[in-house]
């Protein structure tokens, strides 16, 4: 609040009667927005989680691929070593030779079969894998169709209160310039309080208009001499008489 001019109580009054039109116009478009902006926050972080399994499985897949190649390598080289040593085994000299011979030959099919073995569990999962994969690439075409229409919905509604919303954030800023720093104070503590986002209202109908707590008459009537701020005793918000409330308009 400028420090060159002293403001009276209604003036004060009708500063934050004004600041809370605009607030709650701009309250008003967060409401037709509604939980949209979380929900495509929280879509694209579930989408890009997806891509990452994706991913993942992807790189299991190669890895796995990889494994099974590096296991049909030992057994293209055990083939060939069997057939190396199946003709050094027509050049056996002795019994010695020959057994020595034929553990390496023993060995090397152990090898082969154990190769066989891996390739043909790695090759089962494998086939999970694909599954996997393939139920994770479901999974993102179907978010992303829902996050593609939710963006969409979500852009049409911004812009058609992006100008509206510009206006008022303006209006806000400028009705806050106008309300002392310790009624700004108590006017943001009570709106964060309420999820309606009031801190002041009108008397209506002998009721507080926040919470419909009864107002006696001898409060109601020093609410509307406007020669002190009079706070509702059960909520707390600012109370104004529905008149001055009223005659102050707020245009975006």
């Amino acid at each position: 609040m400028s420090a060159l001019k002293e403001y009276s109580v209604e003036e004060k009054l009708v500063g934050l009667i004004k600041l809370q039109k605009v607030d709650t116009q701009l309250d008003q478009i967060k409401i037709l927005r509604g939980e949209l902006p979380i929900e495509v926050s929280d879509l694209a972080d579930e989408v890009q989680g997806l891509h990452a399994r994706k991913t993942r499985i992807e790189e299991e897949i190669n890895g796995i691929t990889e494994f099974v190649e590096s296991k049909r390598q030992v057994i293209r080289d055990g083939e060939a070593g069997l057939a190396k040593y199946e003709k050094q085994s027509d050049n056996v000299k002795n019994s010695r030779e020959f057994e020595a011979l034929n553990k390496e030959i023993e060995m090397m099919q152990l090898d082969i079969k154990l190769a066989e073995k891996h390739i043909k569990d790695a090759n089962e999962e494998l086939v999970q894998k694909a599954k996997e994969l393939d139920a994770a690439k479901k999974q993102i075409s179907a978010k992303d169709s829902v996050l593609t229409s939710k963006k969409s919905e979500l852009e049409k509604i911004i812009a058609e209160t992006e100008k509206e919303e510009k206006v008022l954030k303006q209006l806000s800023d400028e009705a806050r310039k106008d309300v002392e720093d310790r009624l700004l104070y108590s006017y943001d503590r009570i709106r964060k309080n309420y999820r309606n986002g009031l801190s002041v209202v009108p008397v209506e109908r002998d009721a507080c208009g926040g919470c419909y707590n009864a107002i006696p008459p001898q409060r109601q009537s020093e609410i509307r001499l406007h020669k002190k701020l009079v706070v509702c005793e059960n909520c707390g918000r600012i109370l104004v008489d529905s008149d001055l409330n009223d005659s102050v308009e707020v245009k975006a």
